[in-house]
């Protein structure tokens, strides 16, 4: 069934009404949100790049952390881009293909970073409790593999969940959607028919992606931490610590508010929800992971040091090569 609603040139829209409500003009909020968004990809973009271009990053642990910049770039780009238009525009609408794609895409790129997020806290442990056998155990071909399954762990459970939403009749004129994107919740409250077994199964859904890739996060931390415990030097294990617990602090926010919002058998009742426990996850953990996960990692620094020489160098001779030649022009 096609969704009913306010018809503009043929194109169902719906209305985003779950702007945040802050203090200062338009032109504040959108400058601020622009800032965060640009601030991200940027973060991201070096990490993915410097990864990319550095042999001595050409490891497991910086291969992953590339996908996961991947992802925050992707997920950001879902929702921010939209909503800053839509600032800038004030009318606050999405069409009805839009924001399906938005759900899919939103969910889709959130369930392949809990799974990549789990596999990154067991190469740590295998890194860290099994140094002898993780040259073997964390081969090239074996972290392609595994980044491969974490992208097609999200992109295949989504797409039944999200075909079911688009079939929904969804029968207000004008359909207010009580978020600034395409949520869940908001959507399936909308619909003029029984959703129970789609809440039911959208938290099965949940719980198994989130719960388990949780239980393996904290059991990997956790025998990480036991063997950082073993450390003779203070030092060391005070370094040790201090990386886990940067880990652990964005681990901590973003799955703590994806369990808040998403494991819960009714999602329709969750539209009153806060709006900011939702912008823990499109916008503050996207923000923090490249500086708790890589750039203050020494070896990145140096690295990304060195790749800001190189592209000086690259420029500098190329502006000697275009003024060479502007004067044999000239003469």
């Amino acid at each position: 069934m096609v969704p009913s609603g306010n018809q503009s040139d043929g194109t169902t829209e719906f209305v985003l009404a779950g702007f945040p409500n802050l203090n200062g003009t338009g032109v504040e909020v959108f400058s601020v949100f622009l800032f965060i968004y640009l601030l991200t990809l940027t973060g991201n973009m070096l990490i993915v790049g410097v990864v990319g271009a550095d042999h001595r990053l050409q490891t497991p642990m910086y291969f992953f952390l590339g996908n996961l910049s991947c992802l925050e770039i992707l997920i950001t780009s879902v929702i921010i881009p939209k909503m800053l238009s839509n600032f800038l525009s004030r009318r606050h609408t999405i069409s009805f293909a839009a924001c399906i794609t938005q759900f899919y895409f939103y969910f889709f790129l959130g369930a392949s970073e809990f799974l990549l997020l789990a596999v990154m806290s067991v190469d740590r442990y295998l890194a860290v409790c099994r140094p002898l056998h993780y040259p073997l155990l964390m081969n090239g071909a074996v972290c392609f593999r595994v980044a491969w399954a974490c992208w097609m762990g999200g992109l295949l459970p989504v797409l039944g969940p999200t075909v079911a939403v688009a079939l929904l009749p969804f029968c207000k004129q004008g359909a207010v959607v009580r978020h600034f994107f395409c949520d869940s919740g908001p959507l399936l409250h909308l619909a003029c028919t029984n959703t129970t077994r789609l809440e039911e199964a959208d938290f099965v859904l949940a719980f198994l992606v989130i719960v388990s890739s949780l239980t393996v996060t904290a059991a990997s931390y956790g025998f990480i931490v036991l063997a950082v415990l073993r450390i003779p030097s203070a030092s060391g294990r005070q370094k040790a610590f201090s990386t886990c617990t940067s880990h652990l602090m964005v681990v901590t926010l973003f799955y703590g508010s994806a369990i808040f919002l998403y494991v819960r058998p009714s999602q329709s009742g969750s539209v009153d929800t806060n709006w900011s426990v939702t912008v823990i996850t499109t916008f503050v953990t996207p923000l923090l992971n490249p500086f708790i996960y890589a750039l203050r990692n020494d070896q990145v620094k140096e690295a990304l040091k060195e790749m800001f020489r190189k592209v000086a160098a690259k420029l500098f001779e190329q502006t000697l090569l275009g003024d060479s030649l502007r004067k044999k022009t000239v003469s």
